[in-house]
């Protein structure tokens, strides 16, 4: 199974780079999702990555430009006359603002907080934890995630059970619904 849907990719989840790595290859074919992201979520990623996670310039440089070059229609501009309508937490208006303007569902962020369900509603917009998406697209095609983890791991040189053991760390219930499934 093919799927078109556009999902909206919060800075905090494409910073964590395992994260990003597999929501970007489930976009790839057979492909599960279509990333979405702005201007503004791509500058948090960098400042994420020079300030907080200590990479190079270079490196988060080339980072950004595979963003850029690879996904090319992931972008979403054109919403900035929306931020000062939007309730939700003030630093992360513009990723509800981007995600209205596009006609986005579905918001993949690790702060749930910054996105209250009262704030979301009005706009027929979720938000969600990275592994929470993770999960229902699994429970939708298991193969397609695991070829896809299979990827990974072979980049990696680990096993896939290493790979989903690594995954625990920032998405818990994913990784142990995996291994569950695996025996592990």
């Amino acid at each position: 199974m093919n799927a078109d849907y556009k999902i909206l990719l919060d800075a905090n989840v494409l910073a964590n780079y395992a994260v990003c790595d597999l929501y970007l290859r489930l976009s790839e074919k057979p492909r599960l999702i279509i990333p979405k992201w702005s201007d503004k979520i791509l500058d948090e990623v960098y400042s994420t990555h020079i300030k907080r996670l200590g990479w190079v310039k270079q490196l988060a440089n080339s980072f950004q430009r595979v963003l850029r070059e690879e996904f090319p229609d992931a972008m979403i501009s054109g919403y900035d006359e929306l931020i000062p309508v939007m309730t939700n937490d003030k630093k992360d208006r513009h990723v509800l603002a981007a995600a209205v303007k596009e006609k986005l569902d579905i918001i993949i962020t690790f702060n749930l907080k910054d996105f209250r369900s009262e704030d979301l509603e009005k706009w027929g917009v979720r938000a969600l934890h990275p592994q929470d998406y993770l999960l229902t697209l699994y429970s939708m095609n298991p193969q397609v995630v695991v070829m896809k983890l299979n990827q990974i791991a072979r980049k990696k040189g680990e096993d896939l059970e290493e790979v989903i053991m690594d995954f625990g760390k920032s998405l818990p219930a994913f990784s142990a619904r995996l291994l569950d499934d695996m025996g592990v």
